[in-house]
């Protein structure tokens, strides 16, 4: 029981979530709509169209996110009912097998089967042991599928978290308040009053012979078809500055070289069929300016918005390109020294006076050269020297005097303390 109300508390998070996300794709598309309305003077000037288009793209990715998660909580919810069925059948086989015993081995847990044998004069009734594995890995199994079920459904709900900077993104640009008083000028409907409004319209093949249409009286599983950009229709997307509007299969289907297009409008599928290349650039010229739109229109797999027209020559090269991948690596210098480097540049001044004066001497200098017998045909050599040069100089003469040192005696040094200390002079006379 706590799993399912858990299971239940998901699920229905994820629906809030997605109803108010579909709630902003349907204000933005609204508001869109009117802004992109071929009238000039029935337009809102006071709102940004390229900030709408920012805008609803996000939201409409937003809300394909949210779908898939919702898909998945369902599966998971079924899932969950059938495993939880099947626990409690396993449950109730156990105990019937085991009843009131006190222990059992686990290898003898085995289902029990009553087999009812005809005979031609009477039916005999009886049970047998199959040898099929034993009850308790069942349990086991089931809990185990369970639990992982458990996990895949927090993987869900934090999916769902992670997802939430896509409507505070947006809502920075438009707030609440903002985009409703927005939207109090336009007419706000839903995707499914735009299909029940166009649902009347019925497109007549005889008017447009030259293309294939799929209507629902030839086609049975109309809205099962995959139709090309999401469903979405194109004409609307190139000729109202970028309006999404959801197309209408009941319409008709335009089959154009094995893609089926449904559009929002029996005249926008008319003018569609006229030219369906033309609108066709157009779609991938428009996704190129977004690239948001590559993935919410499925544009990803198309080879004509990766490779130029004149590169693809045949069916083949329209398909897919493999992308390859390989491991590789490279090693860079942690220093690497710049090449524009003149490593005989030299900044000090003094040292091209040295070399000038060195090119300047050898100017002066002959170089000669000889060959004899012992160097015929070994190699050449040359040499050169400068001759010492022998130069002397001679200073004036010297001369010098010497006086005697002073000398000074005294006695009484090591006699009695109070002894008088006497001095004697004993230094030499000059004249001496």
């Amino acid at each position: 029981p706590a799993l399912t109300e858990t299971l239940e508390v998901a699920s229905k998070s994820i629906k809030k979530e997605l109803s108010l996300t579909e709630t902003l794709v349907w204000k933005y598309t609204a508001v869109l709509e009117d802004a992109t309305r071929p009238d000039p003077e029935c337009r809102q000037q006071d709102v940004s169209i390229v900030l709408l288009r920012q805008a609803l793209y996000n939201v409409r990715q937003h809300q394909a996110f949210l779908r898939v998660l919702q898909n998945d909580a369902d599966l998971c919810v079924s899932h969950v009912e059938t495993l939880q069925t099947e626990l409690s059948a396993q449950m109730k086989l156990l105990r019937e097998t085991v009843q009131s015993r006190a222990a059992v081995l686990k290898s003898a847990v085995y289902v029990r089967a009553h087999l009812n044998l005809y005979c031609p004069t009477r039916t005999l009734g009886l049970t047998v042991l199959l040898q099929t594995p034993p009850l308790l890995k069942d349990l086991s199994k089931l809990w185990r599928e369970l639990q992982d079920e458990a996990a895949l459904l927090n993987k869900l709900d934090d999916i769902t978290l992670s997802l939430q900077p896509f409507i505070t993104s947006q809502a920075t640009m438009f707030p609440e308040t903002y985009l409703d008083s927005l939207v109090e000028t336009a007419e706000l409907k839903t995707d499914e009053q735009r299909l029940a409004e166009t649902g009347h319209e019925r497109m007549d093949p005889a008017q447009m012979e030259t293309q294939e249409w799929l209507t629902s009286e030839t086609t049975t599983n109309l809205t099962g078809l995959p139709l090309q950009y999401n469903g979405f229709c194109g004409y609307t997307l190139v000729h109202r500055d970028g309006l999404l509007l959801p197309g209408n299969p009941q319409i008709g289907v335009l089959k154009h070289k094995e893609t089926l297009f449904a559009f929002s409008s029996k005249e926008a599928a008319l003018k569609f069929a006229s030219c369906p290349d033309d609108v066709i650039a157009g779609v991938m010229t428009t996704s190129k300016h977004f690239p948001e739109l590559l993935k919410l229109l499925n544009l990803h797999q198309q080879p004509l918005l990766v490779h130029p027209k004149s590169e693809v020559q045949s069916e083949e090269s329209l398909q897919e390109m493999a992308i390859t991948r390989s491991d590789s690596g490279t090693q860079t210098d942690i220093h690497p020294i710049m090449a524009n480097i003149d490593r005989l540049y030299e900044w000090n001044e003094w040292e091209h006076r040295r070399k000038a004066i060195k090119l300047a001497d050898l100017r002066t200098k002959a170089t000669h050269s000889t060959q004899t017998d012992l160097s015929y045909m070994r190699r050449e050599s040359s040499t050169q020297t400068w001759l010492p040069k022998e130069a002397s100089t001679q200073t004036g003469k010297g001369d010098g005097s010497s006086v005697p040192r002073p000398l000074t005696y005294l006695a009484g040094l090591s006699g009695p303390k109070n002894a008088p200390l006497i001095s004697f002079n004993l230094t030499r006379p000059v004249d001496e």
